[in-house]
């Protein structure tokens, strides 16, 4: 185990390996840092919450639940903060030989949750948040907020092949 943050997602279960069939609940969080996508991270400093179920089955141990961390982004149209929470399900199996892509590693009678825990919130944070379904986004000629002026408009745009009359000033 590899320092202390890391050990708060490793769970032991040699219990429930000498039983099988036996059940138990896990509620851990940890700090886990590096989660972010284009356009979004789980906040800094804060935990991510997983909350396990752990049934023993054959050989393995299998797990279901939900995996909760608060996010920050930038809203895609209009570029005001956003918030909002993860809330991931978690369904893995645990066996001493996993199958590559398909089961995690048993590591003697512990499971990390850490790498499932990683991995259900980077796919569920969004890659390109809003701050509401209905927002307006900037003007794209002079950058005014939409959603503060729905009215907001412009006169026509000339003819953009005339444009370089634009800047003459005559006194």
């Amino acid at each position: 185990m590899s320092g202390p943050r890391r050990h708060q997602l490793v769970v032991p279960v040699a219990d429930l390996l000498r039983r099988p069939g036996s059940m138990r609940d896990e509620h851990r969080e940890a700090v886990l840092d590096g989660l972010e996508v284009s356009g979004s991270a789980v906040l800094e400093g804060e935990p991510v919450v997983v909350d396990a179920h752990l049934e023993s089955v054959n050989e393995g141990v299998v797990v279901t639940g939900h995996v909760r961390a608060p996010w920050r982004g930038e809203c895609r149209r209009c570029l005001k903060v956003v918030e909002g929470e993860v809330d991931g399900t978690l369904l893995e199996v645990f066996e001493p030989e996993p199958v590559d892509g398909e089961t995690r590693p048993l590591e003697g009678t512990t499971i990390d949750l850490e790498p499932v825990a990683r991995e259900t919130v980077l796919l569920e944070l969004p890659l390109a948040p809003l701050c509401t379904e209905a927002c307006r986004g900037l003007c794209d000629q002079c950058g005014a907020d939409r959603n503060e002026d729905p009215a907001h408009g412009h006169d026509e745009p000339g003819d953009p092949r005339w444009s370089a009359l634009d800047a003459l000033r005559f006194e």
